[in-house]
């Protein structure tokens, strides 16, 4: 009775591990349950691609909530400086929207949209992890190079980042990759396949008759 007893609790000692080492977020995309969102979203994504100003501050909410503390479209001018076609904005705004989206109720009155999922559905059992792969079948390298050994393919695992911005082992390749450790494994994933919760994240309110962006945020 007392060897049966030891292994099952062996056993569930091994499953726990193994299960602690294998903690992934899947993604979601709860926007795609409302018609409007995905028309919008398109909309946007195309407005961003062409550096249009305008139809992104007709969409921006007078009162934003912005990443500094202080509200408003003043201060998200500010911050962002949208008349510059090198404005971080035309970059870091796509980048969230190509990944999914959750309601959030901010008040028994007020549901958003926000995206990414990553921030607002982090584990709470994440542990020391720092990041989420947001891609299936993402190959983990030896080195930070294309051509390098292949140590293991991740799909939506949670890591912890060592180092986020590693530039390629070609002088030549544009490419950045994170360092970071999956399990026992420690090696290099293209940096467009890991984000971390505390990267930008943007929520949005359907007021009937179009969308308006209420928040761009950043950390905790």
């Amino acid at each position: 009775m007392l060897l049966r007893a030891l292994g099952v609790a062996l056993a569930l000692s091994l499953a726990t591990a193994s299960s602690a080492q294998e903690l992934k977020l899947l993604p979601v995309d709860e926007g795609a349950a409302d018609a409007s969102w995905p028309r919008f979203k398109a909309r946007l994504i195309e407005a961003l691609g062409r550096r249009d100003q305008q139809f992104l501050l007709d969409m921006v909410d007078r009162k934003v909530r912005n990443t500094s503390g202080i509200d408003g479209q003043a201060e998200f001018k500010k911050l962002w400086e949208p008349q510059s076609a090198d404005s971080p904005l035309w970059t870091e705004l796509p980048k969230l929207l190509f990944l999914g989206s959750v309601f959030v109720k901010r008040d028994a009155k007020t549901r958003e949209l926000c995206a990414p999922y990553v921030y607002f559905k982090w584990p709470d059992n994440a542990g020391d992890a720092t990041g989420a792969i947001i891609a299936k079948e993402t190959l983990l390298k030896a080195e930070p190079a294309a051509n390098s050994a292949t140590l293991a393919a991740l799909s939506y695992d949670l890591v912890n980042a060592i180092d986020w911005e590693v530039a390629d082992k070609s002088k030549e390749s544009p490419q950045k990759w994170v360092k970071l450790k999956a399990g026992a494994r420690e090696g290099y994933v293209a940096e467009e396949h890991v984000r971390s919760p505390l990267e930008y994240r943007a929520c949005f309110v359907n007021t009937g008759s179009r969308w308006r962006l209420v928040e761009l945020d950043a950390g905790e």
